[in-house]
Order: C-alpha cells, then structure tokens, then sequence
C-alpha cells in the first residue's frame, strides 16, 4: 500500500497563516474563537494533504476533477482487484478457518459476550494482525484492496473481528506508527502489533471533544525523560489493560500522538472507565482514566508537517472503507438469512418469498451489497496507488453505513417481522452494530459537509477568497454589483472568476470515455452520471454566489449538494464495476442500485418496469443464482437458524 514518503520535519513558511476556513468564518462574521477552532482542523488538513506528492492531493483526486473539469476522467473511477500473493492468501484463510471453527463450536465469545482472547491470540498466530503491517517488520505488506475485499469475507462470519482489523490495522496504532514512526518506533512497536502481542486502539474522543477535536484536554507535560499524561479518553473500542493505544492529547498546548503501552493491570494512574455500550458489544468499549501516567519522551509521534490532528487525519480514511467492507459482508449475512425464512414463512397458504414486496427486499439488498463492493474496489485501489482519498473515502463510508442501516431496517426487519426481535435473532441481538456506522468514523451527514468543504476548497480560495478580503478591506459586507463603489472594489478582484464562469457557461463540455464495450443498461448510467457531475460544478458556485461568507450556515443546502454529487459518483463506479463482471446478477443489481441513485438525483417517479426487474431480480436470488462465487457467493455463508418454528 503506498504512503506518504516521510521527510523530517521542516519550518513551513505558511505554518502561521490563516487557513482557507478561519479566513472565510471572520470575513463572515463569526467569533474568533469559532474561527481560530474550525481553522485548526482546516489546517490540520491541509497538512495532511501536503504530505502527499501533488498528482495525489483532493484537487486531482477522481471525485474532485469529474465536478470542476469539463470532461469526467472515467477510466480513474475503475477499481482493479488486487493479485494476492500465495503467502498472504494463507494467512486470509487461516483466519477465516479460526473464525469458522470457533463460530461452529460456540466459542467464539466469552461470558462478557466479548470475543475471547483465545480466538484473537490464534488469530495472531494465523497472521491476521500483520496483514498491512511491511514484511520488514515482521508482518505481510498486503495491499490494501486485497485486504479490504477480504475483510468483506470475514464479515460474513463475524463483524466484530473484521472490525477489530480496522480498528487494529487501520485507525489504532499500526497506521500512525508505519506512517509518523522513526526507524527506532517502528522496529519497537511494528513487529509486536503484527504478531497480535500487542493489539491496539486510537484514544482520540473525549467527554468534550468529538467532532470538534479542538476541544481536547488531555495533557501531556515533559518531566525529565517522561511525558506525564493527565486526562480521560472515551468511546475506545478494543481496548483492555496491556493493549497498545495512540492517544491525541496536548503537548505544549498542540495536538499530539504519543504511543502509550497500557499496563497488563490499572493502578492508581490508569483506569478503565466502564460503562453500558449497545453498540460493538462483543468487543470492549471503555473510557480511559489517566492521572500521573508517565510514558518515554521517546513514544511521542512527530509528523513531517503539522501536528497530532494531522496524524489523527491520515489513517482515517483506511477505516472508512474497511467499514464499507464489514457492510458489504454484513448485508450478505443479511440477505442470506432473509432466503430461508421467506422461503418457511407461510401467509395465506403461499410462502413470502413468491410475495413482490419480499422479492423486491431481495432485489434491492443484492443493489446494496453491490454498490458497496464497488466502492471498496475503487477506493481502496486509490489507496493503494498513492492518492489520499479524502473524498471518495467519504462517499463508500457514508454509503456503506446508510445502506447497512436501510437493510436491515427496512429490508432485514420487515421481512422477519416479528421474529427479528427474539433474542438469538442477529437483528435483535445486533440492532445498534447495524446502526452505529452511521455515527462512527464521523456522522453521515456532518462527513457529507466535509466532503462538500473538501470539493469546494480550491475553487473558493482561487476565486472568492480574494472577493471577499476585498470588501472586507473595503467596509464592504454585502456586496452590489450594481453600487458602483461596490462594482469598482469587485472590478479589481473579479476578472479570473468572471472568466472562470462565462468559459464554463459558455464552452460546455466534452464526452467521457467510457468503455467501449458496455451493458446497454449500464452504459445509460454511467453517461447519465458523466454528464451531470461537471454541470453540479455550476450549481455549487451558485449557492456560493448566493449564500457567499454564510454558506457555512446553510448546512442542509450543502448536505444536499453534497450527497447528489456523490450519489452520482457512486453510480458512475457501480455501474462501470459491474461492466467488469460477467455474473449477470451483478450486472443486473448493480441496474437497480443505479436506477435507485439517479431517481434520488433527479427527484423521478418509479416506473413499473423498475418493479418487474426488481422483483425478477429477487425470483432468481431465491432460487440460487446468487450463490456462486463469482456472484455474490451467498453460496459460502451459513444462515442463523429459523426461531420459533410453527411446525416443531
């Protein structure tokens, strides 16, 4: 998996310059506080992004040219499955093989419902734990688009234990150690979180610090050779006394990482604050207690550029698609169990599965599970050449989790009906799994904003920014173009953005290259979603004409320019990964997601040819045709037994 090159750290010229955000709230009028706040996560953003060599920066990312250039780059939204070497497939299969064999025993988890510690010590020994860590430091150095289409197979057996490689792997101490770490880090923590001795976690969320992260108030003070940690941590997934964390606290009055072995027992510095959790119940989710907690001056993580914030940001965007990978698992889990049940479940002498509406459910969850798959692909495969994937990282964590949530309440639970509530029965014992995505690794619609900031960053500072100091200079605080002191002040400031807007308007755009050989249906979708994403350029710098320095007030507007944008992403890659396969199930679910996006693009009607597909769809899934694996390989997973049956 590619990574940013690590240099040592240099002075930046800029390091104290306004960010694009800062400048943008106080010529808007908001306090300074809020300014100076919001501006450090912009930084820290940007930071990250510098880190980055400049063909793989957001401006020059897939997501952001397909809106801001004339011609949608086509051929950059097409994901390749990744080769697997021998040694790392072993190690996938072995894993799956501990997970199958306890799972079939009922000694997966422990009295706490917890996963036992015998099954994630085997795991280390199958090599789980080392499959992203480099071959140098005692792990496998798989590519990340091998990894992430495997940990879909893992969810099919159990979302915990792919959840806890992302957790390990992804956003705990792995990442920020094999990016940020000296020589020295990484041969001290590397070989010893590859082999599962030491798992990890990431301590960032505090009582009063979630999305705004510059609310942290854990500190960490120099004494001699030792940082001396003071503070509480919560919402710390995996973590348990003699685990490995990588805390965000305060060094200096500056974010900071600093790599913290916990002690194999609490003591009077370090206690675990317990408390009920429903979501991830068979993992340990606890709050940290520090007080006096001295760590080596030496664990102290320093970025090339930037601070903890920057460090916190980079290995974000790994979690967010192994979370569109335990989804694409979990729904195939889902769909899995709704065949049995709709095939038992008699009404009025006919078995449901014959029923539309179940035939519909059926259909629309192979759309799902398609679609998440796509963009697992895609995006993991960016990764992996080198971009940052900011962007599109956002759209298949934001899709993943809304599409887990929509399956299992509106297709999983409504199939089962009443029997999705027993205890034993995986919607009703594992609800709040399905629906937390939509919180963690960011909230669906305050990321949608994110993505929105990010599509619209570089064409706010090349052509408003420079308007709005202008008036600011001016006394100017909302301007007319038809005040001639206003139109003077703009005349002097205006010229690149005027010319920007009449070649737009007036030099239309060209055509996409798509594949030469596509599906009829496919095809449709994937022109539809080329010739609307640079015609969204135009609309999001009109809602900046209008709404100018308060755009940042107008949440909802940018929520919705943001999700159809992405949801025209999201048919654009759905549509041409499905072109890569020859299974027609694939073909004809990922027509159905694609028909779903572009109604939710365009606001149309269902038509009635929508609910023949639909339904034909789910008469074929019922009867099999899903099953290989070159399908959706529903043929490989075991569905949970039928509860409470009427004929025992």
């Amino acid at each position: 998996m590619a990574s940013p090159t690590q240099t040592p750290p240099v002075n930046d010229p800029h390091a104290d310059e306004a960010s694009f955000a800062e400048t943008a709230l106080k010529l808007g009028g908001k306090s300074d506080d809020e300014a100076r706040r919001t501006g450090a996560i912009d930084k820290a953003d940007d930071q990250v992004e510098s880190l980055f060599a400049p063909r793989y920066q957001t401006v020059n990312s897939p997501a952001h040219r397909a809106v801001w250039e004339r011609r949608v780059p086509a051929a950059e939204f097409v994901g390749t499955p990744a080769g697997v070497p021998e040694e790392v497939e072993h190690v996938m299969q072995a894993s799956l093989d501990v997970v199958r064999r306890h799972k079939d025993a009922g000694t997966l988890y422990n009295e706490d419902e917890r996963v036992r510690e015998e099954v994630l010590d085997e795991l280390g020994q199958a090599g789980y734990w080392g499959l992203l860590v480099d071959n140098e430091y005692g792990g496998f150095g798989a590519e990340f688009t091998a990894v992430a289409r495997f940990l879909t197979q893992m969810a099919t057996l159990d979302g915990t234990i792919a959840g806890l490689a992302s957790i390990h792997g992804c956003i705990g101490a792995v990442d920020p150690v094999k990016t940020f770490g000296t020589e020295e880090q990484k041969r001290l923590w590397l070989p010893r979180l590859a082999s599962g001795e030491r798992l990890s976690a990431f301590a960032l969320t505090e009582p009063g610090a979630g999305s705004d992260l510059t609310a942290l108030k854990t500190t960490a003070v120099l004494d001699g050779d030792d940082y001396v940690i003071n503070g509480e941590k919560l919402f710390i997934s995996n973590v348990r006394p003699g685990r490995t964390i990588g805390l965000v606290c305060l060094v200096d009055g500056k974010p900071a990482v600093i790599i913290v072995d916990l002690p194999d027992e609490e003591n009077e510095h370090f206690q675990l604050k317990k408390y009920e959790i429903f979501a991830l119940r068979h993992l340990y989710n606890r709050g940290i207690l520090f007080k006096d907690f001295r760590v080596p001056r030496g664990n102290l993580l320093t970025p090339p550029k930037g601070d903890g914030l920057t460090i916190a940001y980079h290995g974000l965007n790994l979690g967010r698609v192994s979370l569109c990978a335990n989804a694409a698992g979990t729904m195939r889990l889902m769909l899995k169990s709704m065949l049995p049940w709709a095939e038992y479940r008699v009404t009025y002498s006919e078995p449901i599965v014959r029923r539309e509406l179940v035939e519909r459910r059926l259909g629309e969850m192979a759309g799902l599970i398609v679609g998440a798959d796509a963009l697992v692909t895609w995006c993991a495969n960016l990764l992996d050449l080198g971009y940052r994937g900011e962007m599109e990282c956002i759209i298949a964590k934001i899709f993943g989790s809304e599409a887990q949530k929509h399956a299992a309440i509106e297709l999983f639970m409504k199939t089962h009906g009443g029997r999705s509530f027993l205890a034993g029965h995986p919607f009703g014992d594992n609800v709040h799994d399905y629906l937390a995505p939509c919180i963690y690794e960011g909230e669906g619609e305050m990321l949608g904003m994110a993505f929105f900031k990010s599509l619209v960053k570089d064409h706010g500072k090349r052509y408003f920014e420079p308007v709005g100091k202008a008036m600011a200079a001016a006394g100017i605080k909302k301007p007319n173009p038809l005040n001639p002191r206003h139109a003077w002040v703009l005349s002097k400031v205006a010229g690149p953005y005027v010319r920007w807007l009449l070649g737009r308007k007036l030099g239309g755009q060209g055509a996409a290259e798509l594949p030469a050989t596509m599906a009829p249906a496919l095809q449709h979708h994937a022109k539809y979603a080329c010739y609307q994403l640079p015609r969204m350029a135009l609309e999001i710098d009109a809602a900046m004409q209008k709404f100018q320095l308060k755009l940042a007030d107008r949440q909802c507007k940018m929520a919705d320019l943001s999700l159809r944008t992405q949801n025209l992403i999201t048919m654009l890659v759905t549509a041409l990964y499905a072109n890569q396969q020859s299974d027609p199930i694939v073909r004809d679910a990922a027509d159905i997601l694609c028909q779903q996006l572009r109604r939710k693009v365009s606001g149309g009607l269902t038509p009635d040819r929508y609910y023949k597909q639909v339904t034909d769809l789910g008469r074929r899934i019922a009867a099999g045709e899903a099953d290989g694996v070159g399908s959706l390989g529903l043929g490989a997973i075991t569905p949970p037994p039928i509860l409470e049956r009427y004929d025992s």
